[in-house]
């Protein structure tokens, strides 16, 4: 169930601008972005100096030839520094801005927004200060590191030129970190343009499976996806967005392949025997243990490997497992107290509407022609 609305569109007319997808802390909209912001954005989230050592970007692990997910596919990214990994999956950055500011909503009982996995900060700028600082991604030591990197940058001239000289390394950060916002919100990482978006407005036509598909995707008797990652098109938005970002455990287990197991003690004391809390860890409550950020559905055929910790390769072992959880012998959820048991695990899905759920899946993927 969607369980929050989108507040209407403003529109709003400034001198080199583009219409592109925006959110600012606590809501939601489409809105004008800066082209120049737009433009300085992009040259910092492809600059392969900015990390500690240099050779490491926001693309490394971003990339834009698979929906701005992990190019590499991996478990989990390797930082600037070999050997050092992160502990989770890199997902899509892309469409990441509709996201609410963390809240807790009542009525549902439910958390809802926020940034990264667990929901720990509330906007794309303070998302894009962690990774420059992260000493399991690129590593630089404060901002006065990453400054001097962007000082040395053949397009510095071009940052001057839109920001101004900044009175220190601590607001020159802040600009960096405003230009990835901005670069985020940009139509490149927001187009709406899968063979759905075309569905939905009139200029594709879904073949069988595909709709059968959506179908399924759609029933609550059925695949019942749609609870937590609605179809529909918010009718503020104009757009399906395919989460409603609540919080869900649903009993993945853990990857023994992951590779953070293996990083220093000074980095994970407690080797392999390390447990992901996700939401829990972030609110210092056991009660939320294994809870993690319902992802956004769109490009994700393009971003394999699936949920926080990489377990599963393809769509095809992700709509079985939410099918077949609890009636086949799949390894033990990482945190059994706090599973989902209500709404998967044993949906009663035949071979063939399994195959339905993901040919539908596949048109969520942008560049349709």
């Amino acid at each position: 169930m969607n369980r929050f609305r989108i507040p209407k569109i403003i529109a709003v007319l400034v001198v080199l601008v583009v219409i592109a997808a925006a959110c600012a802390k606590d809501k939601n909209e489409l809105t004008v972005v800066p082209v120049d912001k737009v433009q300085l954005g992009r040259l910092i989230f492809f600059d392969t100096t900015l990390s500690n050592p240099v050779g490491q970007s926001c693309a490394s692990c971003h990339s834009p030839a698979v929906a701005f997910s992990d190019p590499l596919h991996r478990i989990s990214p390797e930082g600037a520094i070999s050997g050092r990994f992160t502990n989770r999956n890199s997902p899509s950055i892309a469409y990441t801005q509709f996201a609410p500011a963390f809240h807790f909503e009542p009525a549902d009982s439910v958390y809802v927004g926020g940034f990264f996995l667990d929901g720990r900060v509330n906007s794309l700028e303070e998302q894009a200060v962690k990774p420059f600082l992260n000493p399991l991604e690129m590593n630089n030591a404060n901002a006065a590191m990453l400054v001097a990197k962007l000082q040395a940058a053949a397009y510095y001239p071009f940052f001057k030129k839109v920001y101004g000289e900044a009175r220190d390394a601590g607001q020159a950060f802040g600009q960096v970190t405003d230009a990835l916002a901005q670069f985020e919100r940009s139509r490149e990482l927001n187009p709406f343009s899968s063979k759905y978006d075309a569905y939905l407005n009139g200029k594709a036509v879904l073949t069988e499976q595909e709709a059968r598909g959506l179908v399924l995707f759609n029933d609550p008797g059925k695949g019942n996806c749609a609870a937590c990652h609605p179809s529909a098109a918010d009718e503020d938005l104009g757009k399906a967005l395919f989460t409603d970002y609540t919080y869900d455990n649903i009993g993945v287990p853990k990857n023994p392949g992951n590779p953070f197991y293996t990083v220093a003690k000074e980095f994970n004391p407690r080797g392999a025997a390390a447990l992901d809390r996700g939401l829990g860890g972030f609110l210092g409550d056991a009660a939320f243990n294994g809870q993690f950020k319902v992802p956004g559905l769109r490009n994700v055929a393009l971003t394999a490997p699936y949920f926080h910790n990489g377990f599963f390769n393809t769509l095809e072992e992700v709509v079985h497992f939410y099918n077949r959880r609890d009636v086949e012998a799949f390894p033990a959820p990482e945190f059994p107290a706090s599973v989902n048991r209500a709404e998967m695990g044993n949906l009663g899905l035949s071979d063939k509407e399994e195959a339905d759920i993901v040919a539908f899946l596949k048109t969520l993927s942008d560049g349709y022609q």
